[in-house]
């Protein structure tokens, strides 16, 4: 098998989707390996330590595209991009396709066997690849919340940990998922006052435990949310469906009874996001302001911190990528219930239910 690693060209990133260490590891098993020149470095890892492991530096996308089986990246195809994948490529990365249909269409014209990253499943239900960035996205919502916070970037000068004798700052956050979970681990160890919602009493059971009361549960029905919003110094939106569209929950009026030098974080902005006023940004200009409020909604947070998020990516993906190198695609797939579940497109058809739905084909195609 011969597989290819481009660098991502998304504005601000910084991971990379395969390490040498997973290099290393597919070699091993008969591959070979293109990775283009630098596609590491911003994650931490030199060119040097890719050809030590194997693989053959190449100058461009285009030369790492071209006649490859299966490309592994991080971040969804740009239109740029569109243009280089070849027929009936395998593609392994975050797809995210029902926030974008351009790129489906793209997929489907190529006849390319799609698998998002976001919707392999393991057999109790759980997204074992969505989880390592949904974590690191819950615990930088607060470290950048509390940033923006501050007076010179328009913030209402609140320091969510306070100090004796103030009142702490307060941190709501809608949705009690992985990074919603990790959210308001980051905000209750920052000793800010810590409200969460969501739907599922079991999720929220959790946390009462966990916490011991430091931490406010209620149930995200409409009164509860407009009621914690509009007291909000820091508002993180986690309400994620994988390969589905985010819900809309805070609605534009809730955002307007906020208080002037809010923060919002939108952590579910990949799949459109979950705060009507959300638009998605970038890490060349991360927030904006609307209705006295400041919007933080970058698709690619976790690139921020590009070694871990590239180690943490890539831990989990190893044993997939693995079985695509030893057994091949349709094999894997067949023996992998799991893996299957990944599929978006193939063939030229969307395969995947939430997909298909969330972009109005009505049913995905057998």
């Amino acid at each position: 098998m011969l597989i290819g690693i481009p660098k991502e060209i998304k504005t601000g990133e910084t991971r990379v989707s395969m390490t040498p260490s997973l290099c290393r590891r597919c070699v091993k098993s008969g591959a070979k390996v293109l990775v283009e020149k630098s596609a590491g470095v911003r994650a931490g890892f030199a060119d040097a330590e890719y050809r030590a492991a194997g693989a053959t530096l190449v100058g461009s996308a285009a030369k790492v595209w071209k006649s490859v089986d299966l490309i592994l990246k991080v971040k969804e195809p740009l239109a740029s991009e569109y243009d280089l994948m070849q027929e009936g490529q395998t593609l392994f990365t975050y797809l995210h396709l029902a926030a974008g249909p351009e790129l489906a269409k793209a997929l489907q014209r190529k006849r390319i066997l799609g698998i998002a990253y976001e919707t392999v499943e393991t057999a109790d239900g759980q997204f074992p690849l969505l989880k390592p960035m949904s974590h690191i996205a819950g615990r930088l919502s607060i470290q950048i919340g509390a940033y923006f916070l501050q007076t010179q970037h328009g913030g209402s000068g609140v320091l969510l940990g306070g100090i004796p004798g103030t009142m702490p700052g307060h941190v709501v956050v809608v949705g009690a998922g992985n990074s919603g979970a990790h959210a308001v681990q980051m905000a209750a160890g920052m000793g800010a006052r810590v409200t969460v919602l969501d739907l599922e009493t079991r999720k929220l059971e959790a946390l009462d435990m966990e916490y011991r009361g430091r931490v406010v549960t209620l149930v995200a029905n409409p009164a509860n949310i407009e009621a914690a919003v509009a007291d909000a110094d820091l508002l993180v939106g986690a309400v994620l469906i994988p390969a589905a569209k985010a819900p809309i929950v805070v609605t534009r009026k809730m955002v307007a009874r906020m208080r002037p030098g809010s923060v919002i974080v939108d952590i579910a902005i990949d799949q459109g996001g979950c705060i009507e006023t959300v638009r998605p940004t970038s890490h060349e200009k991360p927030v904006y302001q609307e209705l006295g409020v400041i919007h933080y909604a970058v698709p690619n947070m976790p690139a921020l911190v590009g070694r871990t998020s590239t180690l943490g990516l890539t831990q989990a993906t190893e044993r997939y990528v693995a079985m695509l190198v030893e057994k091949g695609p349709e094999r894997a797939l067949a023996e992998s219930p799991g893996l299957a579940k990944g599929v978006n497109t193939r063939d030229g058809r969307i395969v995947n239910e939430a997909v298909a739905h969330a972009l109005g084909y009505g049913r995905a195609e057998s």
